[in-house]
């Protein structure tokens, strides 16, 4: 019988450092990438935008992102690679397609490594002014570059006690919500349902569709659990748990929590701007303004120390492929690429003293382009697996992971992707930053089949 990894014959070898991530750690990291400041302080953006039928885009969304994780479980537990949609993307549409992917991805990293480490430092200083702005965010890029540098155990078990702090918090504010609601809460009145049933899409449709990209954009980070699955033990069970595990806990924690906020403030609060605490304070918990944003600073910092790790791992993947400098490859005595995670830390550095200098120009600028990459890996990840199943099947190859429904829900997340697109299309406020990711995507490819053609690697890629 043929082994289910020859599907994806011809894998660029794994560092040393395979398999010494814990089950649990991968488990927690795909919670830590994912619940970030795009819950903590985004969330209260959406119910602006829509009001409580922002429910309606987090369901939407949700559907989408669990058939993504689904497609990228079965091919990842099939062939566990650092360069995951990317090296799928290859196999399943050409070299081109894969680097592309690859480095659209790395971009979409490193841009969000230097926003995570602005906001996080200026939440803090908020609350604690006594260093700079500037100073905090240098400090936070080189403590965590050092925690990457440490090797990948090291690294997970902080993420592991990170992403643990954050769903505690999380389960607590649901508590908390849940006894508001319900009228448990001594000397403090219930809001009922007059908020959700009163006026439950204030914007209607439009209202509904500009929320879509802001739960879009939350729900990015989700796929590195694709990405770490070539350094955990038994990968092929792991990823399996580890994405049902990431799924449904996601989809608890975001849509109760946005369920709660909804409920509380109305879609015209000013306390939508720190949504949590904006609720907390309604339950009059003495200090939750102060909490919220200590544990949204908590929140950066994991998503930050979990993207240069996505970031690190996908470019030392393309530089093994051939599709960036052999020198990324390099890796120090713990076994981690220095020379991929100094690169990918850098353009955070330089992004980092960019927007320092000149303040509210340069992020804003880069999110318009990167913004809505996470739309185009999610597709490629969906094509990829339609064909490389469909290939599978055919030639009779057994699959560890094998994704329910297909091709029915690969098919489906293809659609409510292409909905999506011409949603964005047909909204003023979301179609120039589509416009700018489509031509970034072309940008990138164009230079991809450029420098494949001078190296002479322009042949199509192993099946």
């Amino acid at each position: 019988m043929k082994s289910g990894r020859t599907m994806s014959a011809a894998a660029p070898p794994k560092t040393p450092a395979s398999h010494s991530m814990k089950p649990r750690q991968l488990t927690m990291m795909g919670l830590g990438s994912a619940i970030g400041a795009g819950l903590f302080l985004g969330s209260g953006a959406g119910v602006q935008a829509a009001g409580p039928a922002v429910l309606i885009s987090y369901l939407v969304a949700g559907t989408l992102i669990i058939l993504v994780m689904w497609a990228l479980g079965e091919m990842a537990a099939a062939n566990p690679n650092s360069g995951a949609f990317s090296v799928y993307a290859g196999r399943a549409m050409g070299r081109t397609a894969g680097a592309t992917i690859g480095w659209l991805w790395w971009l979409q990293l490193v841009v969000v490594i230097a926003a995570e480490a602005l906001g996080a430092a200026g939440l803090l200083f908020s609350v604690w002014p006594m260093i700079p702005v500037w100073a905090l965010a240098l400090l936070f890029m080189v403590v965590f570059t050092g925690i990457n540098l440490a090797g990948v155990r090291n690294f997970g078990e902080f993420e592991f006690w990170f992403a643990i702090l954050k769903v505690a918090v999380i389960v607590l504010f649901l508590a908390v919500g849940a006894a508001l609601l319900l009228g448990l809460l001594p000397g403090v009145d219930s809001p009922g349902a007059g908020n959700l049933t009163g006026n439950f899409a204030p914007q209607g449709l439009g209202g509904v569709a500009a929320a879509l990209f802001v739960v879009i954009f939350a729900f990015g980070g989700t796929e590195i659990v694709s990405v770490a699955a070539a350094e955990t033990e038994d990968p092929e069970r792991s990823v399996g748990k580890a994405i049902r595990t990431v799924v449904w806990r996601i989809l608890v924690f975001y849509i109760g929590s946005v369920f709660v906020i909804a409920a509380v403030l109305p879609a015209t609060s000013s306390s939508l701007a720190s949504p949590f605490a904006g609720v907390l304070d309604a339950a009059r918990i003495p200090g939750a303004s102060t909490a919220i944003t200590l544990v949204a600073v908590v929140a950066l910092l994991s998503a930050l120390n979990a993207n240069l790790y996505g970031a690190s791992r996908m470019v030392y993947s393309l530089a093994q492929r051939g599709e960036a400098p052999r020198v990324l490859t390099r890796l120090n005595g713990a076994a981690v690429p220095l020379a991929a995670v100094a690169v990918s830390v850098a353009f955070g550095f330089i992004a980092t003293v960019l927007e320092l200098l000149f303040p509210d120009r340069i992020l804003p600028a880069l999110f318009q382009l990167v913004g809505s990459t996470c739309l185009v890996v999610w597709g490629s990840a969906l094509v990829s697996q339609l064909i490389l199943r469909r290939r599978a099947d055919r030639d009779g190859i057994p699959l560890p992971l094998r994704m329910k429904g297909f091709p029915g829900l690969t098919i489906l997340g293809l659609v409510l992707l292409g909905v999506i697109f011409a949603v964005g299309l047909s909204a003023e406020s979301s179609r120039v930053q589509l416009f700018s990711t489509f031509a970034l995507v072309a940008g990138i490819a164009l230079a991809c089949a450029a420098g494949a053609r001078l190296t002479g690697r322009d042949k199509p890629a192993n099946r």
